[in-house]
């Protein structure tokens, strides 16, 4: 049902629905979206609210419009992405592509807050390494991050990711040669601006986001970030 009253605009609510049927394979039998008037139909809209929906779409690369026989989904599949004890994300996507990189887009310090203290285990005001990344597939961005790291135990480690484009990498540079994956928190919300622009979206697009800590072999916090991914190029296989 679609709420006119939810303070989400109409199209963005039928871009979303529609988004959701192709991924559920619910056209799957045609390979299209059904016509506009038949959209406008099921969701009591107009076909101009119709259209700005399916442009929308169009601009995210998921449908197509063919002239004299209407829209088609273009097939895109998504990377799978496991989650499990030791999550890497050059091994996760692994030969799902041919040319991965991770590239650092800011570094700083800061203190740490209230939640994220509590995530690493540190007391509030702690000095942080905070690095921005994202990460492409193939040329597709896939996801960004937001990264905090303890300063005291990993100077450097902004310029060792910089360097190797890997997270990992970059923590064996400061002496972390294995890590564990404590807690991984998943949720879908609509992509930020900052966001839609770095994961090259459309604004309405849905991301999914990871909130996860890693720890060393001791168990002791190494790294808590906040992982964006856009929801129709990637899906999740948690792993025990």
């Amino acid at each position: 049902m679609i709420q006119r009253q939810k303070g989400v605009a109409l199209w963005r609510q039928i871009s979303d629905r529609i988004r959701a049927n192709i991924a559920s394979g619910a056209y799957d039998a045609t390979g299209m979206v059904p016509a506009e008037t038949a959209l406008a139909e099921e969701f009591g809209v107009n076909r101009h609210t119709v259209r700005a929906a399916l442009s929308a779409l169009a601009q995210e690369g998921m449908v197509r419009a063919v002239q004299g026989r209407g829209t088609m989904i273009e097939r895109r599949d998504k990377f799978d992405f496991p989650i499990g004890r030791r999550t890497r994300f050059t091994e996760g996507i692994g030969d799902q592509a041919r040319d991965i990189r991770g590239l650092l887009l800011n570094a700083g310090r800061e203190s740490a807050t209230a939640d994220i203290a509590t995530r690493l285990k540190l007391e509030t005001g702690t000095e942080l390494l905070r690095l921005d990344g994202v990460r492409k597939a193939d040329g597709r961005a896939v996801s960004c991050s937001t990264m905090w790291f303890p300063a005291d135990r990993f100077e450097g480690i902004d310029e060792a990711f910089r360097r190797t484009g890997s997270i990992t990498q970059a923590l064996a540079a400061c002496g972390v040669r294995d890590y564990l994956r404590e807690v991984t928190e998943i949720s879908a919300v609509h992509a930020e601006p900052d966001d839609v622009a770095m994961l090259e979206l459309t604004p309405g697009a849905i991301i999914l986001v990871t909130r996860a800590v890693n720890t060393d072999l001791d168990g002791v916090p190494i790294q808590y970030a906040v992982t964006r991914f856009p929801a129709d190029r990637v899906q999740f296989t948690v792993r025990s």
